[in-house]
């Protein structure tokens, strides 16, 4: 089992940045694919940026070159980088690890992200 906790969200002005960080504990963080998704009320989750095991990345079309994705298998940490950010960001921020080959994955608690003059 993993247990996640998201910090870092808050109110920022369009053209902003900010930095959110997933602390995990409880299992072999090394082991486990790790991703951020987002959520806006009446919407889908959507998938915004993931790292393997390996580091290989991955990002929603909507954050290519504006967000960035790390993770420190010592500090059993996964960071989201997000800069010049747009209203459209604006969402509650979801962590999430997976292990490879396993059927169950877990998530964080969320933390809201807003993005207003």
């Amino acid at each position: 089992q993993v247990q996640l906790v998201e910090s870092g969200g808050d109110l920022v002005q369009p053209g902003g940045s900010l930095r959110l960080s997933c602390a995990a504990s409880g299992s072999i963080f090394r082991l486990y694919a790790m991703a951020w998704y987002r959520q806006v009320p009446g919407k889908q989750r959507e998938l915004v940026a993931s790292i393997t095991t390996s580091g290989s990345t991955n990002y929603a079309d909507s954050v290519l070159g504006r967000f960035t994705i790390t993770r420190d298998n010592a500090k059993k940490t996964v960071l989201l980088q997000m800069n010049t950010l747009k209203p459209e960001d604006t969402a509650v921020y979801y962590c999430n690890a997976r292990r490879p080959g396993f059927s169950s994955d877990f998530w964080g608690q969320g933390t809201q992200v807003t993005v207003s003059s």
